[in-house]
């Protein structure tokens, strides 16, 4: 862990894109290189911007139920390491928060991923994450959701927990269904305690 300290500390630190940011930089993220799952989403939202923990909303509720984890073990840095593509509230646009800022991914993730050492799983939540874990792809997150087991039990693509999301959910019960029983099943068995 003391390797990683002064990085975290830099991240934590970090104002590379502050002038593009409507609340200004508060990177938000939960580490710990002994984590042994790591979620990849989007960017932090505005509720989480405002507490400084991630998913601190509605969104979050929905994914520890898919995970089938407690907020006590999901806010375990032992645990789960939560690194989005950005680590900064992007600010809201006319159908939901803006994309994640593009300076953040080259400067930090890399650095801070690499550290991941005990990763047994990934989930990566939603269009801006899945295009940089699946770049060769030109699917649609429904497609790339629907294609979860290519790269079981290791990756696993998720749409974004959002109540935005609902009709997607509403259109797609297969997902609920058929991988959110799997996920909770994978995650209890890297996690026993989670159960």
């Amino acid at each position: 862990m003391t390797a990683i300290v002064p990085q975290l500390k830099t991240v934590r630190r970090c104002s590379i894109c502050a002038e593009h940011l409507p609340l200004g930089a508060r990177p938000i993220f939960q580490y710990h290189p002994q984590a042994r799952i790591l979620i990849v989403s989007q960017a932090p939202g505005r509720k989480a911007h405002e507490s400084g923990i991630p998913f601190a909303d509605a969104s979050g509720e929905r994914l520890r139920q898919w995970m089938g984890v407690s907020s006590k073990i999901f806010y375990t840095p032992h645990n789960i390491a939560i690194v989005p593509m950005g680590f900064c509230f992007p600010g809201t646009g006319k159908s939901g928060d803006l994309p994640p800022r593009p300076e953040c991914a080259p400067a930090w993730r890399e650095k801070l991923v690499g550290h991941l050492t005990s990763l047994e799983l990934t989930l990566v939540i939603g269009q801006y994450a899945q295009a940089y874990y699946f770049p060769d792809s030109d699917k649609s997150v429904t497609k790339t959701v629907k294609e979860w087991n290519r790269c079981w039990p290791h990756l696993v693509p998720l749409p974004h927990p959002s109540p935005r999301n609902n009709i997607w959910l509403r259109k797609n019960p297969w997902f609920e269904n058929e991988l959110v029983p799997r996920l909770q099943a994978r995650v209890a068995e890297i996690l026993p305690h989670a159960s």
